[in-house]
């Protein structure tokens, strides 16, 4: 029987884990996190899934220590994976597998290596993404590639919409690639780490609005940061405006003759003029932590650069 050790997380981690399963994959032990209160969990728990599967299951604030490197070490398994885990896994935990260590990422590497590759990938208005599954090694997401899945980012489609394809690409790679890596059959490609760079984690800072961008960049933020992340946001004269919800539109009624980027209430909807003229329509926002209404908005207003 093929035995594994596992490190997991998220809606990924929990779909990974029951790919493993159905292929009769022995998990001698999943590590994951414990969820941070202060963090908006709408994702799927791995804990939970191994209470329900009686899988062993740690959750170490640092899983690089002694400790948990020994018993590791000491389950001797055939294989190490890693499906949306956060933290780097250092050399012995990598070394400890006898067939190798693996890695599900949210990206069509060599693009987008590092954090929180959709968000990143929508913010640069990319048209696809996927998953890629790869070797492990101590440098992030630079092992060779074993099997890929793409998926399409639609024009509007949020984080969270690419998110959820995503997960299912990984199921499905996954599937497809694991008979090939218990068999020792899987073909190992090298990446062109030229073809691709790599991108840090956000923070709720990044989600500030800069006026000088255009309405596609505008929109391609909005839909990076929307729900559940904090948001796209400005501080105005009357107030911190968070933008949820975006559509890129050709025309608007009664446009301001403004140079700067403008907010106008206008045939009972929000529009968005930026600087170089190009429009938005605002399906979805907030002043202050309210919903902000078209007939809240009794003049103008204007984003000065």
């Amino acid at each position: 029987m093929t035995r594994a050790v596992v490190f997991a997380y998220h809606d990924v981690g929990v779909r990974s884990l029951k790919v493993l399963l159905a292929h009769g994959v022995r998990l001698e032990l999943v590590v994951t996190h414990e969820d941070n209160p202060d963090e908006n969990i709408w994702f799927g728990s791995v804990a939970q899934l191994c209470r329900d599967y009686d899988i062993p299951c740690i959750a170490p604030a640092d899983p690089n220590v002694g400790e948990v490197e020994a018993r590791i070490a000491a389950l001797a398994p055939d294989f190490v994976f890693s499906f949306y885990y956060r933290h780097m896994l250092k050399a012995p935990i990598l070394a400890a597998p006898s067939r190798g260590a693996f890695n599900l990422h949210g990206s069509l590497l060599p693009k987008y290596r590092g954090r929180v590759p959709v968000n990143w990938a929508i913010i640069h208005g990319e048209t696809e993404t996927g998953v890629s599954l790869h070797v492990m090694n101590i440098k992030p997401d630079n092992g060779a590639i074993v099997d890929q899945v793409a998926v399409p980012i639609l024009p509007d489609d949020t984080a969270r919409d690419v998110f959820a394809k995503v997960t299912v690409a990984g199921e499905l790679c996954l599937n497809r690639a694991l008979p090939q890596l218990i068999a020792g059959t899987a073909t190992l490609t090298s990446q062109d780490l030229r073809l691709g760079a790599y991108f840090g984690g956000r923070k709720m800072e990044d989600g500030r609005i800069d006026w000088t961008q255009s309405a596609t960049q505008l929109h391609n933020l909005v839909r990076a940061v929307t729900h559940p992340y904090p948001g796209a946001f400005s501080d105005t004269p009357l107030g911190r405006l968070t933008l949820w919800r975006t559509r890129c539109v050709t025309d608007a009624p009664a446009i301001p003759s403004t140079r700067s980027a403008t907010l106008w209430a206008a045939s009972g909807r929000l529009w968005l003029r930026m600087a170089d003229g190009s429009l938005l329509r605002i399906l979805d926002a907030e002043l202050n932590d309210a919903p902000l209404a078209p007939a809240v908005l009794n003049a103008p207003l204007v984003f000065d650069l």
